[in-house]
């Protein structure tokens, strides 16, 4: 229980927190460094990329490499990874990287074996299952692009035009919480990253947003930057911003197909994450909303590198609880950790698509490969 009773008297990043970082200590590194990660890791995702940025930023010159494969947490040195809940990846990707990348790694850096050449990102580009190579990660290539929030749930390139106040907003009950899954189970499902998020698109306290479908592929790399302009009339509030890719109609089902899946229209959960509303300016310094005022809210999702297909349509979704996956937020500006029942209110959440308050998701497009 001391760990838990600790973590709840450290809401905030203080000093105790800050004592467990490790990344301002990863210096003097003279050793060929692999940090290997998962993008569907539900546990530590942030960790094993922000490792990575931590010994390239803080030791110039020395080998520093990145693996990412389509696994949960720690599944890359444990399973075969041909499957994660409805998705089949096609190919037997924890056995690839045991053999053709971990083994040759350690083969050249222990036992000097030159047939091994390093690359500095070697890593599984989900929506197309099939590993890429790139020299720098995010690839200098990546063209950066706005995707805004538009009228009638659409979400496109162009930024909106209106000039008088335009937003969509829903009402969110703490006590009617949006799950994060709908798979019944008394441990954790380690496939909700991936999971079908038709059941959250379907519930009045969720925005939905989403291209035409696409003329070609469109490829996504590196992190996602949310920025919101918002309001509420509480003085407290999660923002929960999932990236998601919908796919087409007649998309194939799986086969076998025990549990009937429909995969036409599935909408695939690429990257999900929240901003604690409090900390939207500093994780040390908590402070409130002002009930009504427009806000910004701007945070960093862990990256991606995933192909949207062409048909396939890009999707995002915002809403302002995660249950259970994130503590319910009394929508008041209380400790959470000791709030009462009374302090669990209703909020009117807006979200704001207009020109000079106009909320976007900032990408990065990988041009296609020349012919």
């Amino acid at each position: 229980m001391k760990p838990w009773t600790e973590f709840l008297d450290h809401s905030n990043y203080d000093d105790y927190w800050k004592a467990r970082n490790i990344r301002p200590h990863l210096k003097n590194i003279h050793c060929a460094v692999m940090t290997v990660g998962g993008w569907y890791d539900g546990e530590d995702l942030f960790g094993a990329l922000e490792t990575y940025r931590a010994v390239e930023r803080q030791n110039p010159g020395i080998t520093n490499l990145l693996v990412m494969g389509p696994w949960t947490h720690g599944a890359w040195s444990r399973s075969a990874g041909d499957k994660l809940a409805d998705l089949n990846f096609r190919a037997k990707t924890g056995d690839y990287y045991r053999n053709q990348i971990e083994l040759p790694f350690f083969r050249r850096y222990l036992k000097d074996d030159t047939n091994f050449i390093p690359t500095e990102a070697h890593l599984f580009e989900t929506g197309t299952d099939r590993w890429r190579r790139f020299e720098a990660w995010p690839p200098t290539n990546a063209i950066e692009r706005r995707l805004f929030f538009r009228p009638g749930n659409a979400l496109a390139f162009d930024p909106p035009s209106e000039s008088s106040e335009a937003f969509d907003e829903y009402v969110s009950d703490p006590a009617k919480p949006v799950p994060f899954t709908l798979e019944t189970t008394t441990d954790y499902p380690r496939g909700y990253p991936v999971h079908d998020q038709r059941f959250a698109a379907s519930r009045p306290d969720v925005l939905v947003y989403e291209t035409e479908p696409l003329a070609e592929d469109l490829t996504l790399v590196g992190p996602l930057v949310v920025d919101l302009q918002v309001s509420t009339t509480g003085t407290d509030s999660d923002w929960v911003v999932k990236l998601v890719d919908v796919l087409d109609s007649d998309f194939p089902d799986p086969e076998p197909n025990p549990a009937y899946v429909k995969m036409g229209g599935y909408q695939e959960l690429v990257r999900g994450d929240v901003m604690r509303g409090r900390f939207r300016n500093s994780l040390e310094k908590p402070e409130p909303f002002e009930p009504g005022r427009v806000t910004p809210v701007s945070f960093t999702m862990p990256d991606i590198c995933h192909t949207f297909r062409r048909g396939h349509r890009v999707m995002v979704q915002v809403q302002s609880s995660w249950f259970p996956l994130v503590d319910r937020n009394p929508q008041t500006f209380v400790n959470i950790a000791t709030a009462t029942p009374a302090d669990f209110r209703k909020a009117t959440q807006r979200v704001y698509r207009q020109s000079g308050a106009a909320s976007s998701l900032r990408v990065l497009i990988l041009p296609p490969a020349k012919p």
